[in-house]
């Protein structure tokens, strides 16, 4: 997540149309971000009063499958789409800049608001029920359940754990996925643990599996690199090991075999079997801030940046860090890219939205790039990071890209390599993820 984003110069023809406008619920018109870092955001205003909130669980509707919706953020409040139709099902007004985070149960996203992690009911969920399972849609809503935060941060999901990280004050809050669902239900947020890091930073934290706890160091002006602390609860885990040699530390990712890692200005720190190991870049400053990792690949996809002056710096090259080999190889992919453009397919392909309005499938192994999707229209990044931009957002074998310049939302097929379906929206998207239902 980078905050050296430029001023976008809308394209208003797309690459390759196949633009089928499909009917949305009017709302209100208004104008509008995989992995930017947290700034000052906006609050929802009257919604984020009790009294204008529903209080009550939304009406819900048995359906046939698994309905995935998406969710994405605007100038005027939240929107949420069928995943499949792309319609409009229900908006949630809400004022300011807020991002979007999955809770990792499959139905509710937060939103991040400052001084808030808000939970946001998308309405569509999965309840097993012995040798089979029942589906249900509602109305989308966003509801009274919060986890309060000073300057809401990085929400990162593994394995059965969600972690909170508060960067004005440090605190990291972690609670069972899984115990989300039966919580809210009763509503109320589940238990959760408590760990206060030695000074506020920008950071992040992810819980792995043994119940140890990863870290990042630094306090308001410098960040140094990760901690990895023992099992146990709140202030009595132990420090068992650190390494500094990571100025900058941004961002995290996990790639197969639970190899953690965090980007740094000088390279990566990964964190697999016990012990924490530096690639280093070959640039004295090459900056790796956003990572995408997947479970089906030990070969982490990063951007790589080596102009620290630039505001913003365009790379053409992104990075591939093999967590067994602790090698970094560099490609270029001949165009320009975003923090929002980075993502994994379904086998752990890598994927990434080029400026050129192309889609790159790259083998991560051997840095290949097999096939190019044209998607949408050329595009130039603003150096607000904030602004709406062309976003990737992956759900199964679907690549789903925002086109802001016409407000367009894209579903590329990834197994065909075409888009396979394009729809107008109600609003200028920024913010883009999903919920599988």
């Amino acid at each position: 997540m980078s905050h050296h984003l430029t001023p976008m110069t809308p394209v208003p023809t797309t690459l390759r149309r196949r633009l089928h406008a499909l009917p949305i619920a009017a709302v209100g018109l208004s104008a509008l971000l995989l992995t930017a870092c947290a700034g000052p955001v906006g609050t929802a205003g009257n919604a984020l009063d009790p009294s204008a909130s529903a209080t009550s669980a939304p009406t819900a509707k048995e359906a046939g499958a698994a309905t995935p919706r998406l969710v994405y953020t605007h100038d005027a409040g939240i929107s949420v789409l069928d995943a499949t139709s792309l319609k409009q099902v229900g908006t949630a007004e809400m004022s300011g800049f807020n991002r979007l985070n999955p809770a990792g149960d499959g139905r509710h996203v937060f939103v991040s608001t400052g001084d808030a992690f808000r939970l946001f009911d998308a309405g569509a969920w999965t309840e097993p029920h012995g040798d089979h399972s029942h589906h249900y849609v509602a109305d989308p809503k966003l509801t009274e359940l919060a986890f309060e935060a000073s300057k809401a941060g990085h929400v990162v999901l593994h394995g059965d754990k969600t972690v909170l990280f508060n960067d004005g004050s440090g605190k990291v809050e972690a609670f069972e996925t899984s115990a989300l669902a039966a919580a809210v239900e009763d509503g109320k947020l589940p238990a959760t643990d408590v760990y206060m890091t030695p000074e506020a930073h920008h950071g992040v934290a992810v819980e792995l599996e043994d119940g140890k706890l990863l870290v990042t160091l630094g306090n308001e002006e410098s960040r140094t690199g990760i901690a990895v602390l023992s099992a146990g609860k709140g202030q009595d885990r132990k420090e068992i090991l650190r390494n500094e040699d990571c100025p900058g530390v941004h961002g995290e990712a996990v790639a197969a075999g639970e190899a953690v890692v965090v980007g740094c200005e000088n390279g990566m720190l990964i964190y697999k079997d016990g012990a924490i190991t530096k690639v280093a870049s070959p640039d004295a400053y090459g900056r790796l801030g956003n990572q995408a990792g997947s479970e089906k690949s030990p070969v982490i996809l990063g951007d790589y940046k080596v102009d620290k002056a630039a505001k913003p710096e365009r790379p053409t090259r992104i990075s591939l860090v093999n967590t067994e080999t602790a090698a970094m190889q560099l490609v270029d992919i001949g165009t320009s890219y975003s923090f929002r453009s980075l993502g994994r397919g379904p086998s752990g392909e890598a994927l990434v939205l080029g400026t050129d309005g192309g889609l790159r499938v790259i083998d991560p192994l051997s840095g290949t790039v097999t096939s190019t999707i044209p998607v949408v229209a050329a595009w130039e990044e603003s150096a607000t990071w904030q602004d709406p931009r062309p976003t990737l957002f992956v759900q199964g074998s679907t690549a789903f890209v925002t086109e802001p310049a016409t407000r367009t939302i894209h579903a590329v097929d990834l197994e065909t390599g075409k888009v396979a379906e394009s729809a107008q929206l109600e609003h200028v998207p920024n913010e883009l993820t999903g919920v599988t239902g």
